[in-house]
């Protein structure tokens, strides 16, 4: 069962800490105000080439099965796309959060149908001295944690991490974090939306209510050990290629392409590639996909090898599951 190519239809979702920053760069003609994220491949996306042209993602895997994600993945996942790819523009800060893990969420949030939520982080771009908040600044327990939420002290335990363009962070599942003003980026994502606010500026919504915190779910996942490391350390792969980050739930990486080259399928496994920069030409029998600028498509995994041809200078990011 011959595969294509797959390219959706991005889904614009507008959130109080949005700008106008990302409207720019995807270069929308009709934006919407506080535009904060662009979900770019997501299970509900809709399918805008192809034989399945018009449904969504989800139907697709449910129809190609292993042929679009690989056997590994259908056999964790079903039919269910795995992975969320995301831009996120914070012109204020976003809510210091955490989110579950796996277990937590299949027994916890099981009627939501989601997994937890494992991601990771690329810069596109920030103001100078710009910072996001990773894990706290020390080791601390249950209790000093609650007392500190409760009086209003939390700010104090927040471990602030510098970030410049071109970093990668990694957020584990249970990393108390939060995204801080002035950030543009690309997010690599389990796919899942459970999202657990501990604090949110006192930040009232269009209605005028304070959003709702998640105090006891996040006392409940919330990592309080030793803090891990934010940033990741690039590993250089050979012809124009970096790891940025690898975990059991996703590899991504940076390309840096001058020239034509052939691509081989790594492992058993679909491939999201998404252009940061220039202009790349996606070749593979019987198709052609001409990328542009934050353009995203979905190699299957039945597809062993296609060819990319960058118009002068291309930069993109490709994330796949491991076995």
């Amino acid at each position: 069962m011959p595969v294509p190519i797959i390219r959706l239809q991005r889904r614009l979702e507008c959130r109080l800490w949005g700008g106008n920053q990302l409207a720019h760069w995807l270069n929308l003609v009709h934006a919407p105000d506080q535009l904060a994220e662009t979900w770019e491949i997501y299970n509900d996306n809709v399918i805008v080439n192809g034989p399945l042209r018009g449904h969504t993602l989800r139907q697709a895997v449910a129809h190609y099965g292993t042929h679009l994600v690989g056997h590994a993945s259908f056999a964790r996942y079903g039919a269910e796309f795995p992975l969320l790819a995301k831009f996120i523009d914070a012109a204020q800060p976003l809510s210091v959060q955490v989110h579950p893990d796996d277990a937590y969420a299949h027994t916890h949030e099981a009627h939501t149908g989601f997994h937890g939520k494992t991601e990771a982080w690329y810069i596109l771009n920030c103001q100078p001295h710009s910072d996001i908040i990773h894990d706290f600044v020390h080791a601390i327990d249950r209790s000093h944690y609650a007392d500190a939420i409760t009086n209003g002290t939390l700010d104090t335990l927040l471990r602030h991490v510098p970030v410049a363009s071109g970093d990668t962070i990694f957020v584990p599942a249970g990393t108390v974090h939060a995204i801080n003003a002035g950030i543009m980026l690309f997010e690599i994502q389990q796919t899942s939306d459970l999202t657990y606010r501990v604090y949110d500026y006192n930040r009232r919504d269009a209605h005028g209510n304070l959003r709702d915190l998640h105090i006891p779910q996040a006392l409940d996942v919330s990592y309080l050990g030793h803090p891990r490391q934010a940033h990741t350390t690039p590993i250089e792969r050979g012809h124009g290629v970096r790891e940025l980050v690898r975990s059991e739930f996703f590899v991504m990486e940076h390309i840096q392409q001058a020239q034509q080259s052939t691509w081989v399928r790594p492992g058993d496994s679909f491939q999201i590639l998404t252009l940061l920069n220039g202009a790349l030409t996606i070749t593979a029998p019987d198709e052609h996909h001409h990328l542009t600028r934050s353009d995203s498509l979905i190699i299957p995994a039945d597809m062993p090898t296609y060819q990319s041809t960058p118009d002068g200078d291309a930069t993109w990011l490709r994330c796949w599951v491991p076995r």
